[in-house]
């Protein structure tokens, strides 16, 4: 009996930790604990992320983008990391007008994932850096 109750506390805590634990979770094996990302691999998420924010398109790539897609956490957690994320590494370049991601946004818009993530990717850095912010 006494072990089990631990082994429910375990597995009921990341559902109950919030967004933090879900990027531990699920995203910083590729992004890394801080966001700087891989070269080659992962992009960075610092300074970068909220940018994606300011220009068409760009809310729907961080929906679609695989790891985001095909994630297991549910629309509303998804969201919910979202929304940290954008703040916890790109605070700085959120636009004024930011309207935080939701659960029926996300559930809308996350299937299907990209498929060529890499030229959705280049379209949209191209118009980030002709946004002129």
């Amino acid at each position: 009996m006494w072990v089990a109750l631990p082994l429910v506390v375990l597995l009921a805590a990341p559902a109950a930790a919030g967004p933090r634990i879900d990027y531990m979770l699920h995203c910083r094996g590729c992004h890394g604990p801080d966001g700087s990302g891989a070269p080659g691999a992962a992009p960075s998420f610092r300074s970068q992320l909220a940018k994606f924010l300011w220009v068409p398109g760009g809310r729907e790539y961080l929906i679609r983008v695989p790891g985001t897609a095909q994630s297991e956490l549910s629309d509303a957690r998804t969201a919910a990391l979202l929304n940290w994320m954008v703040r916890a590494f790109s605070a700085a370049e959120v636009p004024a007008d930011f309207v935080p991601f939701s659960e029926v946004e996300v559930a809308r818009q996350r299937r299907p994932p990209l498929l060529d993530v890499a030229a959705a990717r280049r379209a949209l850095v191209h118009a980030i850096e002709h946004a002129g912010r």
